[in-house]
């Protein structure tokens, strides 16, 4: 098989280069690639600060994302338990996609415009049928930079209510960081897509045979949750509301996430695949450990709020008997403990 691609080099550094895929002109021969590109020419969007170096063209097909068939037509990638880095170019987040009698749902799309890509040619490896609909769980840059490949491509954006404008708010430092954490070069040509559908209530998606139930939740993990529950066969894609093995990550409301739960625990799901690790997980049982974190997070807030302990001894202590039980711990959980004392000192 071949695809399309253009050479894209940075303004500043021209000798930093990435063939960028150009979706939709798959063929089974380099000629018939070339005959497509030909009668119908892409129009390039490029973002600040890189230019074309060269014509599009056809090469054999590149390299696939890893996924894993967990259910008939569900496919889940399981991204590292590692913070975002030029030694895994951004593979931290778990990843989906869901095919119906006739189309492709992609569930989060990864740290850059390559894992988009990657996603894309690893759908392209069990269907030919159009990727019509991509689903963001929430605003955070390892879920969602890559989803400008499927724009391209004709799909639909969906994501809660507050989505695109909490992007539109981030675009320019979740760009710029997440530059620095996986390195110029890997991340080329990525850009932040918009929303096109935001989900307001209970949405479901037809793809043929297959209904896909969005669900938008109130301040949880983050301001912008949306969980996605698969009725053939009860997989329920919980976006960052569930983790495993990573140490859960607060960046909305302790209270409003365990509230969440709550009602997530609910749902008529078999299995869960969490935002990390996994990548798949019975239900509700699966959502037990993180259950469990923020309880102990709130708990021992509070203890300390009425202690009077000030923030920088609080955080020193603040949920410490889970260390044992989570992967970088002491990278995030500082941080949980500062934005729940925040919250929780005004109770």
């Amino acid at each position: 098989m071949f695809e399309a691609i253009i050479s894209l080099c940075l303004s500043l550094h021209p000798e930093s280069c990435r063939d960028q895929l150009i979706p939709g002109y798959e063929a089974p021969s380099q000629s018939q690639c070339a005959a497509s590109l030909a009668g119908r020419p892409p129009d390039i969007s490029l973002p600040t600060g890189v230019f074309a170096n060269g014509a599009p063209e056809c090469q054999a097909v590149g390299q696939a994302l890893e996924f894993t068939e967990i259910a008939p037509g569900v496919f889940a990638h399981l991204g590292r338990i590692a913070e975002p880095s030029s030694e895994n170019a951004g593979d931290a987040a778990n990843l989906g996609f869901i095919i119906g009698a006739e189309r492709v749902a992609v569930i989060d799309t990864g740290s850059a415009r390559w894992m988009g890509e990657a996603i894309w040619r690893a759908v392209r490896q069990h269907t030919n049928r159009p990727v019509t609909d991509v689903i963001l769980t929430h605003m955070h840059p390892d879920h969602v930079l890559g989803a400008s490949v499927f724009t391209e491509a004709g799909a639909r954006v969906h994501g809660h209510a507050g989505l695109d404008r909490a992007l539109a708010d981030r675009r320019s430092n979740y760009l710029e960081s997440f530059e620095r954490l996986i390195g110029s070069q890997a991340f080329i040509g990525t850009k932040v897509a918009r929303v096109t559908h935001p989900v307001t209530t209970e949405t479901v998606i037809d793809l043929g045979g297959r209904r896909l139930v969005l669900r938008p939740w109130s301040l949880a993990h983050s301001p912008t949750d949306l969980t996605v529950l698969d009725e053939v066969n009860g997989t329920l894609f919980a976006g960052d509301l569930v983790f495993d093995r990573h140490v859960p990550t607060l960046d909305g409301s302790v209270r409003g996430w365990l509230r969440v739960l709550d009602e997530l625990s609910l749902i008529a799901a078999s299995h869960v695949v969490p935002g990390h690790g996994g990548p798949v997980l019975d239900w509700p049982q699966g959502a037990e450990n993180t259950r469990r974190y923020l309880e102990t997070l709130a708990r021992d807030t509070r203890a300390a709020i009425v202690r009077g302990e000030r923030l920088g001894e609080a955080v020193l202590h603040i949920a410490q008997d889970e260390a044992a039980q989570w992967q970088l711990f002491e990278s995030y959980n500082p941080r949980n403990a500062t934005v729940a004392f925040t919250e929780l000192e005004w109770e």
